[in-house]
């Protein structure tokens, strides 16, 4: 249904009226709307754009639905999403200066981490090496910017068997796959440490969405709108979706997290990352987010 939603200063959602009755003017008169945020179903009439103009001239901002979220919450919700939306829109390019910045910035802390993890990583997989048989190390297929494959590598933290099936498994909260060496290295993320050879090659970034395996990918694309707008820009160890959104592995999850990567690569920008780049920090030193 169409209608207008009022919203407080904090853009907290104060209330819902319709606008199926005859005299929307009166409507908003009524309402003393601080700010107005409008939503109109597909196939709907058009919004009273005179009374709207009138709301706003006397000084209450005027959004659309999927503008306010993005605004408000820092996503952008695909409900609320249409294709002309993103054409039409500012955004989904980053700027060259930025790219610059960004990449420069992926090499200096990848050259510098190399130097410090190099002593994590040789303990870490001395301990993996202790506690159970197999390889430290694991290589899997992810997707990167494109739609290209790359060779992700991170320390091994689940039982050698633990796609004995052949089919791929979505790691999941509490996962009785993962080692007690693993659960440590998860938990502070050390296991993450050898993905910094990815950033140096330049199939990955230190910021972006997360990338994610070619069968999962199929199975998100075909329930998930949009998903592949991921794809305009290098994976990153750390994100958007993973500093706003708690670990999930389901395609609900894959939805939800999209609407921070979409947020992300709309607005992306060299100071967006620093941001990031300090949550996330602020997350490995209080083990908030491990799984």
């Amino acid at each position: 249904m169409g209608g207008l939603l009022k919203a407080g200063t904090e853009f907290e959602l104060a209330g819902y009226a319709g606008l199926d009755g005859p005299e929307p003017d009166l409507l908003l008169e009524k309402l003393h709307a601080q700010i107005v945020v409008t939503a109109l179903d597909e196939g709907e009439g058009a919004l009273p754009a005179e009374s709207l103009l009138r709301c706003r001239l006397r000084g209450a901002p005027v959004f659309e639905a999927s503008a306010f979220a993005e605004r408000a919450f820092r996503r952008i919700p695909i409900g609320l999403l249409r294709a002309e939306d993103l054409v039409f829109s500012d955004g989904f390019r980053a700027r060259r200066a930025d790219e610059l910045l960004k990449r420069g910035l992926d090499l200096s802390v990848s050259a510098g981490l190399t130097l410090l993890a190099a002593p994590l990583i040789g303990l870490s997989a001395l301990l993996i090496r202790l506690e159970s048989r197999g390889p430290v190390f694991y290589h899997q297929e992810r997707l990167g910017k494109g739609g290209r494959s790359f060779n992700l590598t991170k320390l091994r933290t689940m039982r050698a068997d633990a796609e004995a099936t052949g089919a791929p498994i979505w790691a999941k909260q509490n996962d009785d796959r993962v080692t007690r060496v693993g659960r440590l290295l998860r938990k502070t993320r050390m296991d993450e440490l050898p993905q910094i050879l990815a950033v140096l090659r330049g199939d990955m970034s230190f910021v972006g969405p997360r990338p994610e395996r070619p069968f999962f990918v199929a199975q998100i694309k075909e329930k998930v709108p949009f998903y592949e707008l991921r794809e305009v820009a290098r994976p990153g160890i750390t994100g958007w979706a993973q500093v706003r959104y708690p670990y999930g592995a389901s395609i609900e999850d894959a939805r939800n997290k999209l609407e921070y990567d979409l947020y992300y690569l709309k607005n992306r920008s060299f100071f967006l990352d620093l941001t990031i780049l300090f949550h996330t920090v602020r997350h490995v030193l209080t083990g908030r987010g491990a799984r």
